[in-house]
This record gives structure tokens, sequence and C-alpha cells, in this order.
């Protein structure tokens, strides 16, 4: 192996990630994630080793090496891994073309044009309508029908490491009957993936889910975000407004859907039968082990949340397939989130809101403390990474702490 590469990294052999990093003397540029490295595609680009308009590797988002195609991605993903392999490789005794993750910064992987949010996990829809619906009916008629989903603030997505400030609104306490304006006091996190569109769609047309895997490039861990009683004063009848467009935090490197074939697995029974559009052969979800830990200003990290990606009941190709059959237009770099994966156990709820079932219950976190949502001075970080015999490939993770309110 040109690098060593730890054991149980995120950053395997297997994986090859693409981000945007910069150093103090390397502009923002796109680099691979190798274990604890970075290699800087910009570099050994004069090599002269690849076969496409190179500039396109000093850019600050992956958007344009995105544009390129798969056929042309997934051959720089290849000659990568082979290169890695190889003792005497063109990456060999070249130590400046690698550059240490604890020494980058990180940048969003992505200029993202759209973004649209499912709520896609069975077992949320049901907890979130039983607290605040119906326990007998706690689905939504069509929800098991079309995959629900919402048009999102694209503009306040951000990378992992940006703090965020609790943010303010209109609420209506129990009780009284009028709002009052302040900051949220229920603030949440929502365990997701996002998956980044990697081909462009015209006006009018939409894709199969025999075609979706070809229009997604990869992914990223997604933490959306949420005033849940600014969420509950507002949402009837348009859906979360100020509630969710403040942030969205995204791991910084995207996983690509090639390196995460040999974790496909099969989602939930569907019923019922769902429309034409919407059916699907193969496997089409995915074994990726998810967790989330609070860290409190000055305590040490407890984990709250034990999830896994293969719970959805919607998988990717069906939401992609659900987006466009109307004929709406997704563009490279458009992002789609999953919704808030949980699972059927307790601990596997995806957030505060399930975890404390409405504020009624307190998690207790190793410091002693108790939480029931996200206090000032938390940090909130998601991992994920799918393994299967000696494959193994991460999302690494993303990390934010919560600012009081301005």
């Amino acid at each position: 192996m040109v690098i060593d590469i730890p054991e149980n990294s995120d950053f395997s052999i297997h994986n090859i990630p693409f981000g945007i990093f910069s150093t103090r003397d390397r502009s923002p540029r796109v680099g691979v994630a190798v274990g604890e490295y970075i290699l800087d595609l910009a570099a050994v680009a004069e090599l002269d080793v690849f076969d496409f308009n190179t500039v396109l590797l000093e850019k600050d988002t992956l958007n344009d090496f995105i544009s390129l195609g798969k056929e042309i991605t997934s051959r720089v993903r290849k000659k990568i891994q082979y290169w890695l392999k190889d003792d005497n490789s063109v990456l060999a005794g070249k130590p400046e073309l690698f550059v240490r993750q604890s020494e980058a910064h990180m940048h969003m992987p992505v200029a993202v044009g759209d973004y649209t949010d499912f709520y896609s996990s069975l077992e949320h829809a049901t907890n979130v309508g039983k607290m605040f619906r119906d326990p007998e009916n706690a689905l939504l008629p069509n929800w098991k029908h079309i995959p629900v989903g919402y048009h999102g603030r694209a503009s306040s997505i951000i990378v992992s490491g940006q703090p965020i400030h609790r943010p303010k609104g209109q609420t209506m306490p129990k009780g009284t009957d009028s709002p009052v304006f302040g900051p949220t006091k229920r603030l949440d996190f929502e365990l997701e993936m996002g998956f980044v569109c990697g081909k462009e769609t015209q006006l009018g047309e939409s894709i199969s889910t025999k075609e979706a895997e070809d229009y997604i490039f990869g992914l990223v861990l997604f933490n959306d975000w949420s005033a849940r009683d600014i969420q509950k004063w507002e949402y009837v009848p348009l859906g979360p407004f100020l509630a969710k467009n403040f942030a969205s935090s995204i791991s910084p490197w995207v996983v690509t859907l090639e390196a995460l074939e040999p974790f496909k697995t099969k989602g939930p029974v569907q019923e019922p039968e769902v429309l034409p559009y919407l059916k699907y052969e193969g496997e089409k979800n995915y074994d990726i082990n998810l967790e989330v830990d609070i860290k409190p200003e000055q305590g040490e990290e407890t984990t709250v949340c034990l999830s896994n990606f293969k719970h959805m009941y919607w998988n990717m190709a069906q939401q992609l397939a659900h987006h466009t059959v109307n004929g709406c237009n997704i563009n490279i770099g458009d992002m789609m989130a999953s919704g808030t994966i949980s699972g059927k156990e307790e601990n596997s709820f995806g957030s505060m809101l399930e975890l404390s079932w409405g504020g009624t219950k307190s998690i207790k976190l190793k410091d002693g403390t108790e939480r029931k949502f996200i206090e000032d001075g938390d940090t909130v970080t998601m991992r994920g990474y799918a393994q299967k015999d000696d494959i193994r490939v991460g999302f690494g993770e993303v990390t934010t702490k919560v600012l009081p309110a301005n």
C-alpha cells in the first residue's frame, strides 16, 4: 500500500469519497479521503494521469466534476484504488500529494441548488402521528401511497464544524390563546441521510425507479435541525417553514453509490401495493449503521441513538421517481434528504422529539445532566458506516455546536 490506512477507518480503500478541502497553502480543491489523509486530486492532475479537463479539480465545489458523468468519475475512483495498492504507482514516493485530514479545512462539497426533504421512515411518521394526532390513526391516508416530501431551504445547508445559533420564532405555549415570540425551547436534531443528484433532467422529463441510481452520485450524513415548538404552531396548513429553514448540517465527504453497492439490502414490505411508477426490482435499501451523540459544553459525549438506513420504508429510487413523475426537473448538486431515520426500538429513534416522547421523558447524559431537547453549548455529532466482512465504508461525521440565540 502506498499509504497506511488504519484497520477500522471509515475511509478504507473500498470507499474513496470525494470532498472539497483547503489548507494554509492550498486553495479549495477536490480531494479524496484515504485513511487519515486526503489525496489532493488537483496535485495528482499535474502528473498528467487523467483524460479530462483537470481544471475542474481546482474548483471549490464538486458540481463540475460530478457533471463529467459516472463513466469518468467511477474510472477516477477505480484508478485511485489501483494506485493506492501498487507500491510502484504514480502516487508512490510522493508525500506532497497527501495532506493530513487534521491539517485540512473542509468545505461544502457541492453547491446545492435545490433541496427536498422526505418523510420516509414508517416508524418516525407513526411516532409523530401518535404524538400530534390520533394514536389510532397515526399515519395520514396518503403516507403508504406516496413518498411524502417538501421543498426545503438550500441556502442554509452547512458543512460539518460550522456552529448554529438557536433560532427564534413564534410559538403557542400550552394553555394560552395568543402566540409569543422568542428563542425555541424545543431545538431538535433529525438523523437523516442525504443524496446528491449527479445528472440533470429537462423540465417535463421523469426518472423511473430503474434509472434512478444513474442520477444519484453519492450520499452524505444529514442533520435536519428542527425547532419543534415553532413547527407545531406553523405547520398547518403548508408544512414546516421557520422550524426547519434556519440550518441543516451535512458531512463533508460524499460517499459514492458504487462504494455502497456491497451493502444493498431488502427494504420493508410495502402494503398496500404501490402504484406502477413506484414499483422497483432488486434491493434498493442500504445497510448503514448510524449513531447520534450529544456532548454538553464541559461534559463528555453520550450516544443517544443507534439506528440504520435500512429501516427506510421508501427508498431513494422511489423518492426520485416520485419527485420527477410530474416533470419536475433536477440539477447536478441538488440534495434530497431521507427524512428522520428511526427504527422500532426506543434507542433507535432518530430525534429528541421521539426519544423524549414529546418532552415527557428525559434522556440521561454521562455527566449526570438530562435532556429533553438540545441545549445551548451542546454539540451534536452523527456518524455512519457500513460493514460487510472486512469491507468497511464510512461517512466520517457531521458535528455541529449550538450557540445561544442572536
